[in-house]
């Protein structure tokens, strides 16, 4: 069965590791899409990350790789001080241009660059944090048909992001932490039972 939604792109800042280990946990290990997050860390840290989120989730959980084809079902962290590009041929790419909106990675370079590999079957995320990254991306991806999630500002421990994506544009579902995770997977499955119908 084809699904409607073909990866999700996640970015958090402030408050982000509680949020996304929120999410994640929600999710079982026959999740059927890559999973792409770019958070917000010291330049200077190691791969710290990918193991906390790992420990709380049934799916395989790493650093993106330079050059590294992306598969289902595995869940992505962009590296510290490098941006997380996706290319069109649904492979990574690690830049170190300098930050955007202060960041690097940066989540609007990322969601952008998503956006050319999967277009309208995208599902993009923002999470809680301090800053305004993201909300271009997220204007973007509902510009070209994909489809947005924002965490209620009033759950976030930060609330500057998903305001700002909010202000942005017309998200198509504002939701407490907790819920994203379920309704998340309950998007995917409904969507690939309607999809795969059609097909």
């Amino acid at each position: 069965m084809k699904n409607r939604f073909e990866a999700v792109v996640i970015g958090s800042s402030a408050g982000g590791i509680k949020a996304l280990r929120a999410v994640l946990s929600a999710l079982p290990s026959e999740f059927p899409l890559p999973i792409i997050i770019v958070q917000h860390l010291h330049p200077h840290s190691d791969s710290y990350l990918a193991r906390i989120l790992g420990a709380k989730c049934g799916l395989k959980v790493k650093q993106a790789d330079e050059k590294e084809t992306i598969a289902d079902g595995v869940v992505y962290i962009a590296p510290p001080n490098y941006h997380l590009l996706i290319e069109e041929d649904r492979s990574f790419s690690l830049s170190i241009e300098g930050p955007v909106n202060f960041a690097r990675p940066s989540v609007d370079v990322l969601f952008e660059t998503a956006i050319y590999a999967y277009r309208d079957k995208l599902i993009g995320i923002i999470l809680t944090g301090a800053n305004n990254d993201g909300n271009q991306g997220v204007k973007k991806i509902k510009q070209i048909g994909g489809y947005v999630i924002v965490q209620d500002p009033a759950t976030a421990e930060a609330d500057a992001m998903p305001n700002a994506a909010i202000a942005v544009t017309k998200v198509d579902k504002i939701l407490p932490i907790e819920q994203i995770g379920p309704y998340l997977l309950q998007l995917v499955n409904r969507s690939t039972q309607e999809f795969g119908s059609r097909v």
